[in-house]
C-alpha cells in the first residue's frame, strides 16, 4: 500500500497518492537463493532464463493444502440469501475499498463500497497526529453510513484496513515493533505470534478491523526499498514466521478465538514474487516457475493453511506480466491448488498498470480472480465501470458473484453483521492498550532478541554500568529514525521525539542502564566531550524511507556523505573504544565502518523500544549478564560495495557474513569482519 493525501511533490510515485498507510534454535536451513549482483533473472549458473509462455503454469506442480475452514452450508446459504436481497449497486460496491483521504461518510450513502483504509499519509481530518479517540469516531460514521437505511433492504458494512505492518504504527503511542527483517533475526515463532496478537488488540481499540500484514516476500535483492519488510532471504524462515504472525493476528481457525472482538483481519502479502525483482520496486521477477514456486510462493500455503482471509496482489510482474493480471496464479494455484476460499485484493491503484487498463477500468484484473479493487482515488470511475462491466458480461456473471461471495463471506467470518458499530465493540476505546507496560515490554523483548553482534574485538561487549559512556551518532536520540518508514507517516520522516508517546530513545535507554550502574552517560551527536569517555556508543544508519523511496544503486551505506565513518575513525584515534549500532533496513556494505568499530551491532530498525538495546549491550549492576545476543543474521552480509544478492550459491562471491551469523557473549569467537578480497 501507499502514500496518500499531503504527499509531496517530491516524494517517490504521485500516482499512490491515496493509499497511505509489521523459537530460538536452531537455523531452519541454509539460504536456497543463488542471486548476485544484477538481480533475478539469472540462474545458479549465471544463464539468462527463458520466459515461460504467456501465462504458462503448471498448476498441479504446486503445493497443495487442504482448505484452512471447513465449508458451512449454514453460512453459504447466509451469503445466498445476503445476495438476493442486494441492488447491484451495493454488490459492485463490495469490490471496491477508497482512501479515507478521498472519501467521506457521506460519500457511503450513495455509492455503497465496500471497504475503505487509510494510507501511510492518510489520517481523521488530515491530522497525522490525530488522537485515537478521532479514529474510532471516523470509524463510527463510516459503519453508519454503510447501513444507512439508503442503502436498501440488507446493507452491508463496510471494513476498514490499515497498514499495522509492525504494530499499529499510524497512531501516536501506540506500541511498535521492529520491522519484519528483525523479526527475521530472532528465529522465534512464537514471538511473532505474541506480536501478532498484541497489534490485533491496539487496531481493535481505534475500531478497525483489518490489517494489510504480514509481508510474504522472500527478498533477494537488498537494494529493494522492501527489504526490512521481508522476514528473510531463507523461504522456510519466512514460511514459519508468516504463519505464526497470521496466528496472531487472527486467532487459531476451528477455536472460538479466530477473528472474535480481539483479532482482525491478516493479508498475505505482496501476491507473487516481488522480493525476486532487480531491487526496483514494482519491477519484474524473471525466475522460473520452479524457482517462483519454492522460493517466492514459500509463505503461502502456511499462511492459507493458518486461515489467512485475505491476500493482496503484488505490483511486480512475472516475465512481464502484472500480478495482478496473473489468472493462472491467482485463480488455479492460490483459489485453486491452496483452496483459498478469502477475498483476493490488489495494492494501490495497481489495476491502472494493467495492460489495456486503467485506474477507473479495469474487468480484467477481476476476470483474473480480483476480489476487490484498492480504489483509493479513482473509485467512483471505477464503480461506474466495473457496474456496466457487469451489466454487460464483460465480467462474467460467475466470477462476479464469486468475487462478491467472498467479500460477504470474509466480513461474515469477521462478524462484521452482528458486532456493531465500532465504538461499541469490546475493545474499542480502551485506549489505555496503546503502548501498555505490557506490550511494550513484549517490543523490548522484540529488540533484544533481533540484535545481530558482528564484531566484538576483545570482548569489549557486555559493558560494565559504571563507566563513563559517551552516546553518539544522529540516531541516538531518535526515534523515527529507528522505528523507519510506515511510522506515522507513510516515509516516516519530518518527525520529532515527541511526537511518540509511550516511547524511548537508545539514548534513553543506555542512559537509565548507565546511571542504575552508577555510571554516566552523555549524548552528543557529534561525540564532542571535555572528559575523556571510558566507552563510546555511536549510533547511526539509514534515514527512514519505504517502498521505492528506499531504492538504490548499490549496497555502499551512505555513499555520498562519510561524516559517520569520520565520527567512528575519530574516536578510534583517541584510542576510546567503540561500539557501533548500526540501524538499517537491510544488510549494507560497512566494512569502513566496521573497521573503525571494537565492537559492531545489526540493530535493524528497532521500533519504540530503545531500552531493548541497552539491555544487551550492558551488563547489570552486580555485573552478571542480563541479556545475551541471540540474533542471527536473516540475509548475508554483503563483501562489497555491488554484491547486492545473496550469496551462497557456487561459483557465486562469498558474503562477509553468511546467512545465520551472529556471535554471543557465550561464543568463543573474537571475529574481526574479513577482509574484501
Amino acid at each position: 500500500m501507499r502514500g496518500p493525501a499531503g504527499k509531496g511533490a517530491g516524494e517517490v510515485s504521485t500516482r499512490r497518492l491515496g493509499r497511505q498507510r509489521a523459537p530460538g534454535g536452531a537455523l531452519l536451513c541454509s539460504s536456497v537463493v543463488l542471486v548476485l549482483g544484477t538481480g533475478l533473472g539469472t540462474s545458479a549458473a549465471g544463464g539468462r532464463l527463458a520466459a515461460p509462455p504467456e501465462g504458462l503454469v503448471h498448476p498441479a506442480e504446486w503445493p497443495q493444502v487442504p482448505p484452512a475452514i471447513a465449508r458451512d452450508a449454514d453460512l453459504e446459504a447466509r451469503i445466498s440469501r445476503l445476495l438476493a436481497a442486494m441492488r447491484p449497486e451495493q454488490q459492485v460496491g463490495q469490490l471496491l475499498q477508497a482512501d479515507i483521504a478521498h472519501i467521506t461518510p457521506d460519500d457511503l450513502r450513495q455509492f455503497p463500497l465496500g471497504s475503505v483504509l487509510n494510507g501511510g499519509n492518510s489520517s481523521p481530518g488530515n491530522n497525522v497526529f490525530a488522537p485515537p479517540r478521532e479514529w474510532l469516531a471516523l470509524a463510527d460514521r463510516f459503519y453508519e453510513a454503510s447501513v444507512d437505511p439508503v442503502q436498501g433492504p440488507r446493507p452491508i458494512p463496510t471494513l476498514w484496513g490499515i497498514d499495522a505492518v509492525h504494530g499499529v504504527a499510524k497512531i501516536p503511542g501506540a506500541t511498535i515493533f521492529p520491522h519484519n527483517i528483525g523479526l527475521g533475526a530472532t528465529r522465534d515463532p512464537a514471538l511473532l505470534r505474541e506480536i501478532g496478537a498484541v497489534t490485533a488488540l491496539e487496531v481493535r481499540t481505534i475500531g478497525l478491523d483489518w490489517t494489510f500484514a504480514p509481508t510474504l516476500a522472500v527478498a533477494r535483492d537488498v537494494r529493494w526499498g522492501r527489504t526490512y519488510e521481508s522476514y528473510s532471504e531463507n523461504p522456510q524462515l519466512v514460511r514459519e514466521l508468516a504463519r505464526q504472525m497470521v496466528l496472531g493476528l487472527q486467532g487459531e481457525p476451528g477455536t472460538a478465538q479466530f477473528l472474535d472482538s480481539t483479532h482482525i483481519l491478516a493479508t498475505a502479502k505482496h501476491f507473487v514474487g516481488g522480493g525476486g525483482t532487480d531491487g526496483h520496486d514494482e519491477g519484474d521477477n524473471l525466475s522460473s516457475e520452479a524457482q517462483l514456486r519454492d522460493i517466492d510462493f514459500a509463505g503461502y500455503p502456511g499462511a492459507v493453511a493458518a486461515g489467512v482471509q485475505t491476500v493482496m496482489t503484488s505490483y511486480s510482474s512475472w516475465h512481464g506480466t502484472k500480478m495482478a493480471a496473473q489468472r493462472s496464479l491467482i485463480t488455479d494455484v492460490l483459489k485453486g491448488r491452496l483452496h483459498f476460499d478469502g477475498l483476493v485484493i490488489g495494492d494501490w491503484n495497481a489495476q491502472g498498470q494493467i495492460p489495456g487498463c486503467s485506474n477507473v477500468s479495469c474487468a480484467k484484473a477481476i476476470n483474473a480472480g480480483l476480489d476487490m479493487f484498492m480504489a483509493p482515488d479513482s473509485w467512483k470511475g471505477l464503480f461506474d465501470n466495473t457496474l456496466r462491466q457487469v451489466r454487460t458480461s464483460e465480467i462474467p456473471p460467475a466470477r462476479f458473484e464469486d468475487a462478491v461471495r467472498r467479500v460477504l463471506r470474509v466480513k461474515l467470518r469477521a462478524h462484521l453483521l452482528e458486532e456493531g458499530k465500532p465504538s461499541l465493540r469490546p475493545m474499542a476505546g480502551r485506549f489505555d492498550l496503546l503502548g501498555s507496560s505490557a506490550h511494550r515490554a513484549l517490543a523490548r523483548r522484540a529488540v533484544r532478541e533481533s540484535l545481530v553482534l558482528l564484531k566484538n574485538r576483545d570482548q569489549v561487549l557486555p559493558l560494565s554500568p559504571r563507566q563513563r559512556v559517551l552516546v553518539a551518532g544522529d540516531g541516538a536520540d531518535n526515534i523515527a529514525k529507528q522505528s523507519g518508514g510506515w511510522t506515522l507517516r507513510w516515509q516516516g520522516t519530518g518527525l520529532a521525539n515527541q511526537d511518540f508517546p509511550h516511547s524511548e530513545s537508545i539514548y534513553e535507554g543506555i542512559r537509565a542502564a548507565v546511571v542504575a550502574g552508577g555510571g554516566t552517560a552523555q549524548l552528543s551527536s557529534t561525540g564532542s566531550f571535555t572528559v575523556k569517555p571510558d566507552v563510546a556508543i555511536v549510533v547511526f544508519g539509514e534515514n527512514p524511507y519505504a517502498e521505492a523511496a528506499g531504492d538504490r544503486p548499490t549496497v555502499q551505506f551512505s555513499p555520498g556523505d562519510k561524516s559517520d565513518l569520520q565520527l567512528l575513525r575519530s574516536l578510534q584515534a583517541r584510542r576510546i573504544p567503540v561500539v557501533s549500532v548500526f540501524l538499517s533496513g537491510r544488510p549494507l556494505w560497512v566494512s569502513p565502518e566496521l573497521d573503525a568499530s571494537t565492537a559492531f551491532v545489526a540493530a535493524w530498525l528497532p521500533g519504540s523500544e530503545g531500552g531493548g538495546v541497552a539491555d544487551v549491550l550492558f551488563r547489570a549492576p552486580d555485573g552478571s549478564v542480563r541479556f545475551d545476543f541471540r540474533g542471527k543474521l536473516p540475509f548475508s552480509w554483503p563483501r562489497t560495495p555491488h554484491q547486492s544478492g545473496t550469496a551462497d550459491g557456487e561459483g557465486s562471491e562469498r558474503p562477509l557474513f553468511p546467512y545465520g551469523y551472529g556471535l554471543s557473549y557465550s561464543s568463543s569467537l573474537d571475529v574481526a569482519p574479513r577482509k574484501p578480497q
